[in-house]
């Protein structure tokens, strides 16, 4: 790629920015609000501390290799490994992809209805699916124009709801009905970060520098995503509800709400199909990415038509129990046990690296069960990287080759 068209820290800032102002960060803010505000915001905050820097050494792996990031696992486990994480990773883009549209697709009827009593969520989500399209067909170089433009603007614009929001000072006292552990909504913002892991290779692969990339990508995404949480918190305290159309309307917004809604959500949903384009790409390497990525959104658009996407928890709580085990072998592999930092091209599957991926996904749901005080992500990771770094010596040979197997 020419220097030119590759991205800078701010590139970077503004495009994980982008990808993090969205309905969808707002309303699962939402469902921590039954902690109170500042239990709530330490949550959020360690939350997407622990996230955003095991999301940024998933990048740093992308610019050193120059691949995307499901490529990346090819490192530790292989090519049919990487086959079957692929498969995984569209599935969940292609599924963030619908959950996107039709949380927008909600959001902008409730602003139709009271604008001009337009009654249709079937037409919004077409229409975000569209612009999504469009959006892509733009390519980097517009993308990069459009994507900085745009994330500036919805800044703005969200900075106006945190002035509705924190202007009732009870929301610093007040809690939300409902019920969560200090541990269920400390896993909400660490698995909101980690479902981007699959994915910030694809983008920081393109990067003019590590630095750049790893700063870039994590200032723009830690205080992005935060951001948009304690948006929600402080929504869902007040008014037991963090749809921030439903605030923008008390204060007459009017098309400006409209704008603010479409906008986060194609920032955001570009980035899912793209991936989901290119992760395609990782199966089957001849079809053009940018093809791939056009198909994916309309996939996407489509399944936001069919099925009901509402509470989304449980469909987070399944990246995670994929991904988290799944880097935590590859980022002890690249960083620690250094035993190889490049693709091997004969290697076709890593038996003992797929048999602590195992371990590491009941590990997971083990501390989704306990409801542990720190999540499940985060002692998960540890728990698989450790059992990894042991054990990796004796597993080392059970692989699978091109030419022959061996264990």
């Amino acid at each position: 790629m020419n220097n030119n068209n590759k991205l800078s820290f701010w590139n970077l800032v503004f495009l994980w920015c982008g990808a993090a102002i969205s309905i969808a960060e707002i309303l699962t803010g939402g469902f921590i609000a039954p902690l109170g505000f500042k239990l709530g915001l330490t949550a959020i905050l360690v939350g997407h501390l622990i996230g955003t820097t095991i999301f940024v050494l998933g990048g740093i792996i992308g610019i050193r290799e120059e691949i995307p990031s499901i490529t990346s696992t090819r490192i530790s486990f292989g090519l049919y490994g990487t086959y079957l994480f692929s498969i995984l990773n569209v599935l969940q883009l292609v599924g963030w992809t619908a959950v996107m549209i039709k949380s927008a697709a909600s959001s902008l009827n409730a602003i139709s209805i009271n604008l001009w009593s337009i009654n249709n969520i079937t037409l919004w989500s077409i229409l975000i699916g569209i612009l999504t399209i469009l959006w892509i067909a733009f390519g980097f170089t517009g993308f990069k124009k459009l994507n900085t433009a745009a994330v500036f603007l919805l800044f703005l614009l969200t900075l106006v709801l945190g002035w509705i929001i924190f202007k009732d000072s009870n929301v610093f006292t007040a809690k939300s009905t409902g019920d969560i552990s200090f541990g269920g909504a400390l896993e909400l913002s660490v698995v909101m970060p980690l479902s981007w892991l699959p994915l910030i290779a694809d983008y920081t692969r393109f990067a003019k520098s590590e630095r750049g990339a790893a700063y870039g990508s994590f200032i723009g995404y830690f205080l992005g995503s935060s951001w948009m949480f304690i948006i929600g918190l402080g929504a869902a305290i007040i008014s037991n509800n963090p749809d921030p159309s439903a605030l923008m309307l008390t204060v007459n917004l009017g098309m400006t709400a409209f704008g603010i809604v479409i906008l986060s959500t194609i920032t955001t949903t570009f980035l899912d199909a793209y991936s989901a384009g290119v992760t395609f790409l990782n199966i089957m390497p001849k079809v053009n990415e940018k093809a791939a990525a056009i198909v994916m959104a309309g996939v996407g658009t489509i399944l936001s038509l069919v099925f009901p996407i509402d509470n989304y928890t449980d469909f987070l709580y399944a990246i995670g129990s994929v991904f988290a085990p799944l880097f935590a072998v590859l980022l002890t592999d690249y960083f620690i046990v250094k035993k190889q930092t490049k693709i091997v091209d004969n290697l076709l599957l890593n038996l003992g690296a797929a048999f602590i991926w195992a371990i590491g996904v009941a590990f997971y749901y083990l501390f989704i069960k306990l409801d542990f005080f720190l999540g499940a992500t985060a002692p998960s990771m540890v728990l698989t990287g450790l059992l990894y770094f042991i054990s990796w010596r004796y597993i080392n040979k059970w692989k699978l080759l091109k030419k022959s197997s061996s264990f």
